[in-house]
């Protein structure tokens, strides 16, 4: 296969960026497969890599720390798998999984690590489990536990809690980023809503390629890629403007 080099489209991203107004109030970040079967190496059934598990998890932290402190909303969706009579796990029921599912495990999603849609986030297992150091255990965060497939919005409610919180600006962490989060900014673009990726917050199990690749489709084609600190600037702009227009 050729190498081509990444088209820089910096100064059009960078003049996006100058564009994006936030209001807290209309804003939720929404959580695309923050669990233990993604992100906790000692159990996982399809881990990012050991270091790309660390750095979501702190940097997640410290974005939810600032944006719960102003009210935007938290929305966890979550994978969860039944186990099908006759057929196994729910995603055998896609035929380029269940292929996969059949090669040796060396061959199969994540070379040189384990990867397997048998036994990932089965119904009841500590797998489904969201990080514990992200999730608000007063019952302030919302939860969305039957996402089957790429994209959150498939055949959850997820979009019906986003109206319902007059949502109009979502934000994506999560895993991975070319494939979960990918699929769900896609999804949210065509659902009308601003998408927002926080790439300190994302991660590939499949590699740093694919990673990268996802981050440069979603900032020229999709919306705006911020870091952490970069989308609490805007949080804070936006409640500034709000000051001002309400004081005028």
């Amino acid at each position: 296969m050729a190498t081509v080099d990444i088209v820089d489209r910096s100064a059009m991203i960078q003049k996006m960026k100058s564009l994006l107004d936030i209001s807290s109030k209309e804003t939720a970040i929404v959580m695309v497969d923050i669990h233990r079967g993604h992100l906790d190496p000692s159990v996982a059934t399809m881990p990012a890599a050991d270091e790309d598990c660390e750095r979501v998890i702190k940097a997640t932290e410290r974005l939810l720390r600032g944006a719960r402190a102003v009210g935007i909303h938290v929305v966890h969706v979550v994978t969860v798998q039944r186990l099908i009579s006759g057929l196994g796990a729910e995603g055998r029921a896609c035929p380029f999984w269940a292929k996969l599912s059949e090669m040796a495990e060396s061959d199969r999603w994540v070379p040189g690590r384990k990867s397997t849609i048998d036994l990932h986030n089965i119904e009841g297992s500590n797998l489904t489990e969201i990080i514990p150091a992200l999730y608000d255990k007063q019952g302030n965060d919302y939860v969305v536990n039957n996402k089957k497939r790429l994209n959150c919005f498939t055949n959850t409610d997820l979009e019906h809690l986003l109206r319902i919180l007059g949502v109009k600006t979502v934000v994506l962490t999560g895993i991975n980023t070319n494939t979960c989060v990918l699929n769900t900014a896609f999804s949210a673009l065509d659902r009308d809503f601003a998408v927002v990726v926080i790439s300190d917050c994302v991660a590939s199990m499949y590699g740093e390629d694919l990673h990268v690749f996802a981050l440069q489709n979603i900032a020229r084609c999709i919306g705006w890629v911020l870091t952490v600190d970069e989308f609490l600037e805007k949080v804070q702009e936006g409640i500034a403007r709000q000051a001002v227009v309400a004081g005028a």
